[in-house]
């Protein structure tokens, strides 16, 4: 079963907001995760963040995926098209650093303007996916999952059960034809994946998991297949010699 992200509750704003000011977790902000700012625009051309984008965001327009923006990427081309489109940036915190002088400097999400053809963007439409616990059971109980009988539109959501017919042991999930994105067993977060690797699974704690139906949620950024595998062994990816 598939759920996407405009099912969930958003928030408005005219500029961008960056994920420790949101008005979340009683007005304390989000500090992890992903945060989907969404704007309109009425033209194609350059898009340019200005370096403001901490750490990497997805860019899309009406769904249609366009490229990634980062550290590296500051700038990417928008098609053109006919009336109001909606432009959509899936932005990423990679990680804080804890150490040296960028100590101040850890804040995520978009944290400044970004310019179409040298014009601000503003009127945003802001979703917070911070990936926590409470997320995760307002997902499980939300009403909007649907059926994958047709291909999903990303970034989406997507829940499957385990079955465990005896004690749980310890085991690895593996996701050969999923891109990107986040893994929960029963309502926890058991970490991120990325195909490019090296490494290709993801421990799965034996006490994690119960006798009978375990719930499998994956936050996939861009491709899937929906199929999920279990396996007895990791696959730690392709090793080197070191000289």
């Amino acid at each position: 079963m598939a759920l996407f992200l405009h099912t969930l509750q958003p928030f408005k704003s005219e500029r961008p907001v960056n994920m420790e000011n949101l008005p979340v977790n009683n007005n304390n902000g989000q500090s992890y995760g992903y945060t989907l700012y969404e704007t309109s625009i009425t033209s194609g051309g350059t898009l340019n963040s200005k370096n403001n984008i901490r750490d990497r965001a997805l860019v899309f327009v009406d769904k249609h995926f366009v490229g990634v923006l980062d550290y590296t990427v500051q700038e990417i081309v928008l098609p053109d098209g006919k009336g109001s489109r909606t432009l959509s940036l899936l932005v990423e915190n990679c990680g804080r650093v804890n150490y040296g002088t960028t100590l101040d400097e850890q804040r995520k999400g978009l944290v400044g303007d970004v310019e179409l053809n040298s014009h601000i963007l503003q009127g945003f439409i802001i979703h917070s996916l911070d990936m926590k616990p409470g997320f995760v059971n307002r997902l499980q109980s939300s009403s909007h999952w649907v059926s994958m009988q047709r291909r999903p539109t990303f970034p989406a959501f997507f829940q499957a059960k385990l079955y465990v017919n005896s004690s749980p042991k310890d085991t690895f999930i593996k996701l050969p034809e999923w891109t990107k994105g986040v893994v929960f067993i029963n309502g926890r977060n058991l970490g991120r994946y990325w195909s490019i690797g090296p490494q290709q699974t993801l421990y799965v704690p034996g006490p994690w998991l119960h006798r009978g139906d375990n719930q499998v949620i994956v936050f996939e950024e861009q491709e899937a297949d929906g199929k999920v595998q279990f396996t007895s062994s990791p696959d730690y990816g392709m090793t080197v010699d070191v000289q």
